[in-house]
């Protein structure tokens, strides 16, 4: 089950998943964004975490780009063609790191431990 659903949304072998994607990276080179913009770690922790342990310059290069995307959202305009053709949004910054944050939160769960972090009503 899982290997055909995993085939269902890969874009290499669904003509579906491809034109999704195409559409997606569209819209993200609109506004300059990457795909691991698109993470909020108000809404999951473990994306906090990975943002946390980031170098500097990474985590600066993405609050400029969303910056620029809600400029450019609230003035109804897109990036300059040359720029959209610059754009990379499916090249990740996030993934690998966060991908670590889980496996550590899982194994801390697996043995009994405390969490690192929780979430607190203000």
């Amino acid at each position: 089950m899982a290997s055909f659903l995993q085939s269902f949304l890969d874009p290499k072998k669904n003509w579906f998943a491809a034109q999704h994607m195409k559409a997606l990276s569209t819209r993200l080179r609109h506004y300059g964004l990457r795909y691991d913009d698109l993470y909020d770690p108000y809404y999951d922790l473990d994306v906090k975490e990975a943002l946390n342990r980031l170098p500097r310059e990474i985590v600066d290069a993405r609050h400029q780009r969303l910056k620029r995307a809600i400029d450019l959202s609230m003035k109804h305009q897109y990036l300059p063609d040359d720029l959209q053709a610059m754009q990379t949004p499916f090249r990740t910054y996030l993934q690998e790191m966060l991908a670590l944050v889980k496996r550590e939160r899982a194994e801390r769960e697996a043995l009994g431990a405390l969490p690192l972090y929780q979430r607190t009503i203000p």
